[in-house]
């Protein structure tokens, strides 16, 4: 079996199992595509044990660091009006994004990027039901929380990416 194929099939059956992970036994737990956007960002970065390594820690850094953010926005420690104050405490968070870009395991620029837009874009989208959405649970210690749910599903999306190389190696022998 070519390379490609056994990549293209290890992906197929081991992306059916995490959708239905995600969708099924673990839901509410994990984000079924932020997992996949992990298992890109590993095999865009290398599709090895270092490519592991920086895609979780981007990912969850960036995660992180989006999670700051979004408590800046809710907070507006600067009392800011309108726009300006959601552009200041973004600009200010993403140049934490790149800044840190000399440490080898945050080197991966896309990697911290992915981890800090998962994590804006869930909190951002998601409604609320009650008063009660990702927004109201930032401080939560436990998957409500925005960061955590995200953390969680990369670094599970990452490993799944790991196996579906490992499982295509298999193959193609």
């Amino acid at each position: 079996m070519s390379k490609l194929t056994a990549l293209a099939l290890s992906i197929a059956v081991l992306g059916g199992f995490w959708a239905f992970l995600a969708l099924g036994p673990l839901a509410g737990s994990v984000l079924v595509w932020a997992g996949f956007l992990a298992w890109g960002c590993y095999f865009h970065t290398g599709g090895d044990n270092a490519a592991l390594q920086k895609t979780i820690v981007g990912m969850v850094y960036g995660a992180v660091i989006a999670g700051i953010a979004l408590s800046l926005v809710v907070a507006n420690p600067l009392g800011l009006t309108g726009a300006v104050g959601p552009a200041v405490y973004v600009g200010a968070t993403v140049f934490l994004l790149v800044i840190v870009a000399g440490q080898s395991l945050l080197s991966v620029v896309p990697a911290n990027v992915y981890g800090y837009a998962a994590t804006a874009a869930y909190a951002l989208q998601t409604p609320t039901v009650d008063g009660v959405g990702p927004l109201a649970s930032l401080t939560a210690v436990n998957l409500t929380n925005p960061v955590l749910l995200v953390a969680l599903s990369v670094v599970l999306g990452a490993i799944f990416g790991l196996a579906s190389g490992k499982l295509a190696g298999v193959l193609a022998k």
